[in-house]
């Protein structure tokens, strides 16, 4: 019998493999490494035939340049800015994702993310803790408090990129009465005509018009630190940001002096450029003070935006598919390189 091929599972599953298994069982065999770092992949992933990669580590140049029949490296989500895919394309290895698994949810949590803040959800109920056990809690139960609140219907929300997640916002945003803005030079004329929606034609344009900025851009050389102070100064004050794309495209550390100042109403950050944060982040730290503003006008996720056990469900398999195709000699839909 022919040997079975080997496929990685490098992070993030640690479990018995059964999606995978059901997709590749006929044609490899699997081993999940449950690595945290490049370092640990060093002397285990070298003979691997495909890979797959999540998003607790990173697939460098110095790893892959180790790799010696890899038919495949699979991000098994939407961006590839932890994996070197220019020198991948030069070792004449493939590199595809799976750019469709989480559009529905990743949307959904913005939208969330944007009613909890704007509608006074977050902030009343993070006030509402506050007191000890026994004091008085009058003061705190009053809907001035989180004043003032506008009617989401009229107001406008900016999206900065327009490609699968940035659309399913829109059109959610759009059945809330928003008027919906874009931002994203890449995308060809007419679709902002097919979906309904404004395109601006410059960033500047769009931070200027926006209640609501909420960002679905992939992580590049271009994007990152594209949201910085400066940026965050142009929106209309009481303004409210949204990050469920890439922790690197906002400076964070600006936020809390943003929200301080009265500038920025609140912001709901989904991904940080450090995961875990360290202890020094200053957005953090804000965020965990009970006597700063952005103690009660911030929230904080886990990178989880992405996160249901139908899409988690749905990356698993599509991963796995992209490695059968690869194993197999057909075509790969998704390849980014």
């Amino acid at each position: 019998m022919p040997t079975k091929a080997h496929v990685i599972i490098a992070d993030f599953i640690a479990d018995a493999l059964a999606p995978e298994r059901e997709i590749l069982g006929d044609l490899a065999d699997l081993t999940a490494l449950n690595a945290f770092s490049e370092d640990d992949l060093v002397e285990r992933i070298e003979g691997a035939d495909a890979i797959m990669v999540y998003h607790h580590l990173s697939l460098t140049r110095r790893t892959i340049e180790r790799l010696h029949q890899c038919k495949l490296i699979v991000r098994c989500g939407v961006g590839v800015d932890n994996i070197d895919h220019a020198f991948a394309r030069q070792r004449g290895i493939p590199v595809a994702n799976v750019p469709d698994y989480g559009t529905e949810d990743v949307a959904d949590s913005a939208i969330g993310m944007m009613l909890a803040l704007t509608r006074g959800i977050h902030y009343y109920n993070s006030l509402m803790r506050e007191p000890c056990d026994g004091a008085d809690t009058s003061d705190s139960w009053h809907y001035t408090l989180a004043a003032p609140l506008h009617r989401l219907r009229g107001r406008t929300l900016g999206i900065v990129g327009l490609g699968r997640i940035g659309t399913a916002t829109a059109l959610r945003a759009k059945g809330h009465g928003l008027r919906v803005l874009f931002y994203d030079p890449y995308k060809p004329d007419g679709c902002d005509k097919s979906l309904g929606i404004e395109r601006v034609e410059s960033l500047e344009s769009l931070l200027a018009e926006s209640h609501i900025l909420s960002l679905h851009c992939p992580l590049t050389d271009e994007t990152t630190g594209m949201i910085d102070a400066s940026a965050m100064r142009q929106l209309p004050a009481g303004a409210f940001l949204i990050n469920t794309a890439r922790g690197a495209v906002v400076e964070t550390a600006a936020v809390a002096d943003l929200i301080a100042s009265g500038h920025l109403a609140g912001a709901a950050i989904d991904v940080l450029h450090h995961e875990p944060p360290g202890d020094d982040d200053a957005l953090v730290q804000a965020w965990r003070d009970p006597s700063h503003p952005a103690h009660h006008r911030v929230i904080l996720n886990p990178h989880a935006a992405f996160y249901s056990e139908e899409g988690l469900q749905d990356m698993r398999l599509k991963g796995a598919q992209a490695c059968r195709r690869a194993l197999l000699g057909k075509p790969i839909r998704t390849v980014v390189n």
